[in-house]
């Protein structure tokens, strides 16, 4: 068997783009992990020591015949100027159309009046498997029209980034440093999917690469081509994952859902109704199975759509209409969703006062003062108790933190020991673990703790 027919036909879609980007930008790939003699090739190029302004080095491939080219956010950001090379060795200027930094997707066109190019399409059907073959082209270390072949070896992968946008495709066709950007095909000649990582110790491929899907990079490059953005809907919450502990104190049978951390004030959701420690269990009738695919369906929607939203509150279920609006930036999301995250805890125990101990839940707390208040943001009406001791037996412990402060139990504001002793004695008798909605450095969110026997 062989992929010569296949090469042939489709590298003359796919370039190489050199970026000179702006100063104190990132200065070009790494020198680490090449082999002997390449070093020597690099250094002094664009990008290294003793070489020109910093340079980022990619690949990307034609998608229309007008000179439209799809590559990572990452290989253009922070551009001044961007040279496409043909596989015919044509240099050429391009401009950026669009990009989009949570998916890791850009969109170019090259400049002035150029012949028809040949291009790629994207494949638009979800039949890919593991044990598929596959085939990469692109720029590895500089080196143009480079091919190589392996087959899917994972579909779905999630901890492949940091975005909660993109199941990758894990292949193990050898990708490297300059694959960014570039395709991998199926037999066909379709792309599956736009090479964007490795994972590596040495920084040279060990094959596991991912690759952004095609169903994903081609929603992405139509919003681009439309509009130079990205819109997304957004509903105004943050979310957390349900785990078994969690799902058992909510009566579910299953950790099945994405449980509602905070609830953005004149938010969708606050407008909705939505509050903190729903469980939002569906959307227009599409089970969530976790707070990533809220986040991804969610994102998907039509901005200023109106949207069914399942819930479960206080163990009942409820259906409520809730309006999208477009996502805000990922500032204002952190100004609006978490501005107590960047918050230090308050201290622990003060000398001369005296901690109160909720023996089932393994803690000793005492209420909050003017200065945690303060540090909270947090109103004098506004409850809390603060943890100044933690039982190193108890199940409390490696799942709250001393410093950190408990505001509610079981939904209910607790404002002395006792009403956080009654909420965990009601857990003890129902024998499921207490909801605690705790803040500490990571923001507000909700844990599950076991209660001890008596």
């Amino acid at each position: 068997m062989s992929f010569a027919d296949l090469i042939e036909r489709v590298r003359p879609a796919v370039v190489s783009i050199s970026v000179r980007q702006t100063p104190n930008s990132a200065t070009g790939p790494s020198l680490e992990g090449l082999p002997p003699g390449f070093e020597e090739f690099f250094r002094g190029r664009p990008g290294r020591p003793g070489g020109a302004a910093p340079t980022s080095l990619g690949s990307g491939f034609f998608i229309d015949e007008r000179g439209t080219i799809v590559t990572n956010h990452h290989v253009i950001a922070n551009a001044e100027e961007i040279t496409i090379r043909t596989s015919d060795g044509r240099d050429l200027q391009a401009d950026i159309v669009g990009s989009d930094e949570l998916t890791d997707i850009a969109v170019l066109r090259v400049r002035g009046s150029n012949p028809r190019f040949q291009f790629v399409t994207f494949d638009d059907s979800n039949h890919l498997r593991v044990g598929d073959w596959v085939v990469a082209v692109g720029n590895p270390f500089g080196l143009d029209g480079t091919a190589t072949a392996g087959i899917v070896s994972a579909l779905g992968r999630r901890d492949a980034g940091s975005t909660a946008y993109v199941d990758y495709v894990q292949i193990d066709a050898p990708i490297n440093r300059g694959n960014s950007g570039g395709p991998t095909f199926d037999l066909n000649g379709n792309v599956i999917g736009v090479n964007s990582a490795i994972f590596s110790p040495t920084g040279g491929s060990v094959g596991i690469g991912f690759a952004i899907p095609a169903t994903t990079a081609s929603q992405v490059v139509a919003q681009l081509e439309r509009g130079g953005r990205v819109t997304r809907g957004w509903i105004g919450v943050s979310i957390q994952p349900l785990d078994n502990d969690i799902a058992r104190s909510l009566g579910l049978e299953e950790a099945r859902g994405a449980l509602i951390a905070n609830v953005v004030a004149e938010g969708p959701a606050a407008r909705a109704g939505l509050q903190q420690g729903d469980v939002i269990l569906s959307l227009d009738g599409h089970r969530i199975e976790d707070s990533r695919d809220l986040t991804q369906r969610v994102g998907a929607t039509e901005v200023g759509r109106n949207a069914r939203v399942e819930i479960l509150r206080n163990g009942q279920r409820r259906t409520l209409n809730i309006r999208l609006q477009e996502r805000p930036s990922e500032q204002q999301l952190l100004a609006s969703v978490a501005p107590n995250a960047q918050n230090p805890p308050p201290p622990p125990q003060e000398p001369g006062v005296a901690g109160v101990s909720a023996s089932g839940l393994g803690v000793t707390v005492r209420p909050l003062n003017a200065e945690d208040r303060t540090r909270l943001s947090l109103t004098a009406n506004q409850a809390g108790l603060i943890i100044t001791a933690i039982a190193p037996e108890s199940d409390a412990s490696g799942k709250l933190g001393v410093g950190e402060v408990i505001l509610q139990a079981d939904g209910r504001a607790v404002r002395t020991a006792q009403e956080l002793e009654t909420a965990t004695g009601a857990a003890q008798r129902a024998t499921r673990p207490v909801l605690l909605q705790v803040e500490g450095r990571a923001g507000r969110r909700f844990v599950a703790v076991d209660v001890a026997a008596e």
